[in-house]
């Protein structure tokens, strides 16, 4: 009997090999996650007027004429994505899926810790990050970096896709907080204005030159309007080896901020002895805000996997497992 669930690294491999995850360029073995699969950004790179949807019937590759594409820009040998603009990256992946298998996307941690914005479309889309049951066709990412200029090239992997057979169901909910009684920084806050960032680079930038750290005043720390913060969660998270989870975004009731731009998170992540806790990419909105030691931030939600996992997270090495109040791996540690 067919198993619903997410699917597991084992069975992407078996999408794969059967066609329903296509791409002209050999996969790679870290591509592929215990419960998601990285997609590569293509060759060109349009520079657009603003955000779009295809809609119902429509393709993205015919929505991209002169009213909406400013000009292309070749990836191939690397190239800046600056920030406040949109820009429009076809990915090396396509699907072919079966009606009983659907999907959803994610931008990857390290997108997420550097205030890229990125969510993807597909054709004949009226929401982002959304794959439609027995979707066939190309997949494209929107790219707006936010705090950052960044510099990508072909191949480069800013966003994930998880896939699901037969309908999401969850099997539990796990409320988590903000920590604000850490010693030393609890949390740091972007810096405008800062060097561009390249996303292929690990440990590669002093964490000085693009942040500031943060202290709390009886647990409590002010969010300036526009600005990008990163924190941690009072909680250990830990995903069984039989489940895959996603961190849902915020309430607008509990706050005047956002957090959590990047949500997947795969089996086997904080498994003893590497507890870790979840890093929280928060922005505030449109006026000051008190966040305080304990703040409720927002879910972890559960569901289980299709079938058994070949190799949990972190086995094959990762930037995050047992992490604690952490930035994206293109910075060395904060000393």
């Amino acid at each position: 009997m067919t198993t619903h669930g997410v699917l597991s690294d084992s069975e992407l491999k078996r999408a794969i090999r059967e066609g329903w995850i296509a791409a002209d360029a050999p996969f790679l073995d870290d591509q592929i996650q215990p419960a998601s699969l990285d997609l590569r950004l293509g060759e060109t790179a349009y520079r657009l007027r603003a955000s779009f949807l295809p809609g119902a019937g429509a393709t993205v590759r015919a929505r991209l004429d002169d009213q909406l594409v400013m000009h292309k820009i070749d990836l191939t040998g690397g190239a800046v994505l600056e920030t406040g603009c949109v820009y429009l990256v076809e990915v090396q992946e396509e699907l072919s899926l079966p009606q009983h298998i659907h999907g959803a996307a994610n931008p990857k941690s390290s997108t997420g810790r550097i205030d890229v914005f990125t969510r993807l479309i597909t054709d004949g889309a009226t929401a982002f990050d959304y794959i439609p049951p027995g979707y066939h066709g190309p997949m494209w990412a929107e790219i707006s970096p936010c705090t950052f200029s960044v510099l990508v090239r072909t191949g480069t992997r800013l966003s994930q896709v998880r896939l699901r057979r037969g309908g999401a169901k969850p099997v539990r909910e796990i409320n988590f907080t903000m920590d604000l009684s850490l010693k030393g920084p609890v949390g740091f806050r972007a810096k405008r204005h800062s060097g561009v960032v390249d996303v292929d680079r690990i440990a590669a930038y002093d964490p000085r030159d693009f942040w500031e750290p943060l202290d709390a005043r009886d647990g409590r720390v002010v969010l300036d309007p526009g600005q990008f913060y990163i924190f941690a969660s009072k909680e250990n998270v830990v995903i069984p080896v039989d489940e895959a989870a996603e961190m849902a975004p915020i309430r607008p009731e509990l706050g005047e901020f956002r957090a959590h731009y990047a949500g997947f998170f795969d089996p086997g992540f904080g498994i003893a002895p590497n507890e870790g806790r979840a890093v929280l990419e928060v922005r505030s909105r449109d006026v000051p805000f008190f966040v305080e030691d304990g703040q409720p931030v927002g879910k972890l939600v559960f569901e289980k996997l299709s079938g058994p996992v070949e190799r949990l997270y972190g086995e094959a090495g990762s930037n995050y497992q047992g992490q604690g109040l952490k930035l994206s791996k293109h910075f060395a540690p904060w000393r």
